[in-house]
């Protein structure tokens, strides 16, 4: 249903400033030394907010792990995204960076490793990642940023999406489930039934599928659901589902890390693939209104700095999320798919695979 998803998506935006929390600590070691020489004016580094200045502020250094699930385009741009944030705002970093590489009980144990690593702050990616730090973070002080989390409250990670409630806060990448599957019909109208494709154990899918059966409920569409628990799975997956008229994949980590199987599916059958994210648009599949996940990175970095450097508490800090969508669209995969996306639809496109 159209209203559901953008209720959620309005649920952020909000952020608190001045709240209290563990605020950087300045050095007043180097202030007096600056002043003993003459420096007037020296500004304690954490109350300024940044790396030192052209007046000889202390600079800020701060270590931080990061927890990865699995390497796939949308979550490596994420992370370079959050990295990004804090090379320009010119602070100090000494990363930990871990990849489960898509093993579950990988995941536990890169939670565990990071808990009790001594960092100033762990961010995490995706929602099987970030429910593993939570658990292995319970109890503790350290902040965690949560990156990229469709539904962070079913998820378990927050109380609301207002006022998360304890030591932890971040974005989500909720996608506009009901524009996409709209898009589907405008693309080709001839479309009634839609299967998606997605792993049983992600909970963010499980939102997004929830969100698709209201929309294909007002859209008229019949849906076609199968499941997978890992990455192998996909091929038997997506074969289940033959004789639909489009697939759509949310953005399931395990479905996307291994989407080449579900291309050449669609190609082969000529049945269009349509997708929750911009990526995979990239890689083949034929349109998608999509979250900039490189972008949704920065703007996670530009929380945790907002943690670090001014001492906001995640317990009050809104969960946000990505404000624009962008109409992307790949004409040359919509083509070994047998379909044409139709001229109106192009020239609204922001991005259009293959062309500039």
């Amino acid at each position: 249903m159209r209203g559901t998803g953008r209720r959620i998506r309005a649920r952020r935006n909000g952020r608190v400033g001045g709240s209290t929390g563990p605020r950087a600590a300045g050095s007043t070691g180097l202030t007096v030394l600056a002043l003993l020489m003459g420096a007037c004016g020296a500004t304690n580094a954490g109350d300024a907010g940044g790396a030192g200045d052209a007046d000889g502020s202390a600079e800020e250094s701060f270590s931080i792990g990061i927890a990865q699930p699995v390497a796939h385009p949308s979550l490596d741009a994420t992370r370079e995204g959050f990295k990004e944030a804090f090379e320009e705002a010119g602070v100090e970093v000494d990363w930990e960076e871990q990849n489960a590489q898509g093993d579950a009980s990988t995941e536990a144990t890169i939670a565990a490793q990071l808990a009790g690593g001594g960092h100033d702050l762990i961010a995490t990616i995706a929602t099987s990642q970030s429910q593993q730090v939570a658990t292995a973070t319970q109890g503790g002080d350290t902040p965690v940023l949560f990156m990229v989390i469709t539904d962070p409250e079913a998820a378990g990670l927050v109380d609301s999406w207002e006022e998360p409630g304890g030591h932890m806060t971040g974005t989500s990448d909720l996608n506009p489930v009901d524009d996409q599957l709209e898009l589907i019909t405008r693309v080709d109208p001839s479309v009634e039934t839609v299967g998606i494709l997605y792993a049983s154990g992600e909970t963010n899918s499980q939102v997004q599928v929830d969100l698709a059966e209201e929309a294909a409920e007002e859209l008229g569409l019949d849906l076609r659901t199968a499941t997978v628990t890992n990455s192998a799975e996909v091929q038997q997956g997506v074969e289940s589902l033959d004789g639909v008229d489009a697939l759509w994949i949310p953005t399931d980590n395990v479905v996307v890390s291994a989407l080449e199987s579900v291309v050449q599916f669609s190609q082969q059958r000529q049945i269009p693939l349509f997708s929750a994210d911009a990526d995979s648009v990239e890689r083949g599949a034929v349109a998608t209104y999509g979250v900039d996940h490189h972008a949704i990175g920065r703007q996670s970095g530009q929380m945790a700095l907002r943690i670090l450097l001014d001492g906001e508490d995640p317990a009050v800090m809104p969960v946000e999320t990505a404000e624009d969508h962008e109409l992307h669209v790949n004409p040359e995969a919509a083509e070994s798919m047998g379909l044409e996306i139709p001229a109106e639809i192009l020239e609204s496109a922001g991005v259009v695979v293959g062309e500039g």
